[in-house]
């Protein structure tokens, strides 16, 4: 993701459509990673949202390319500093979750980006993807803009269709486990004109479910010919947490040759090393 796409992106999310997607966004995020268990849970981008505030994992961190502002900040207390979303500087198979609200649109390779999460997911571990439907009003008003009309979606997003993403997890080994279309008003500007349409969200979910401004997209990690036995979560051993200064607010993090910063108020022990699952 270019820094000049966050900055646009960023941009319409303060406007009233932008508040709209986040507000959908966030309702179905807060339903899909309620039930979701595990140890470590990771959200990609998008600091204006909390994905994981409804999640039950211990240790739950935000990764981004920088640190959000004052006025983005979403409510994830543990942040890592990153340098591409294709190279993640985490181990394999030592996440149980990521969510990537947005990012595989303004990525700059997107298949490298599901590489990554696909290595860097646990067994059986999830991945919930959002982004905007280039079959939608909202995407017909986006492809207009090529011919002179003015822009109404990020314009340097390339928007990717619910049926293509499907396609590159299934060749990643994923099984998709939830799809979800909302959004259905038309590509409107002022918060009055939201509300007046509002009503066409129940309308669209049942006559024209497919054509949703946005998506929201649940995969699980399959690994062919593993059976998991037995108690899955419980581990030979348990590696000790290393102590950390109360003070000590930022820490790095390596892994695998890549490095990340980690703050928080423990950064240095919810990023101790455990030992991967059997």
């Amino acid at each position: 993701m270019s820094d000049g796409s966050i900055v646009r992106l960023s941009e319409f999310l303060r406007s009233p459509p932008g508040q709209y997607v986040l507000g959908w966004e966030q309702r179905q995020l807060d339903a899909a990673v309620a039930d979701i268990f595990g140890y470590h849970a990771l959200q990609l981008g998008l600091p204006q949202i909390d994905t994981l505030r409804e999640n039950r994992m211990p240790l739950r961190f935000f990764a981004a390319r920088r640190f959000p502002a004052s006025d983005e900040a979403g409510g994830t207390g543990r942040i890592a500093v990153i340098n591409r979303y294709e190279e993640l500087p985490f181990a394999t198979h030592s996440i149980d979750l990521v969510v990537m609200p947005h990012i595989l649109e303004f990525a700059t390779d997107p298949h490298q980006v599901l590489r990554e999460v696909e290595r860097v997911l646990v067994p059986e571990g999830h991945v919930i993807i959002t982004g905007f439907n280039p079959y939608s009003m909202w995407g017909a008003r986006q492809y207009a803009s090529r011919l002179g009309a003015s822009a109404y979606l990020p314009q340097a997003g390339r928007f990717i269709s619910l049926p293509r993403i499907k396609d590159w997890l299934k060749l990643l080994s994923f099984d998709i486990e939830r799809g979800q279309f909302g959004c259905y008003v038309p590509s409107v500007r002022s918060e009055r004109w939201l509300t007046r349409w509002r009503f066409m969200e129940k309308a669209g979910d049942r006559w024209w479910p497919f054509l949703g401004a946005l998506y929201m997209l649940t995969a699980v990690k399959r690994v062919r010919g593993m059976r998991l036995v037995g108690a899955i979560w419980k581990r030979k051993e348990e590696p000790a947490r290393r102590l950390a200064p109360a003070a000590t607010t930022r820490t790095m993090m390596a892994a695998e040759g890549r490095t990340a910063i980690v703050e928080g108020p423990d950064a240095a022990n919810d990023i101790a090393p455990r030992r991967a699952r059997r």
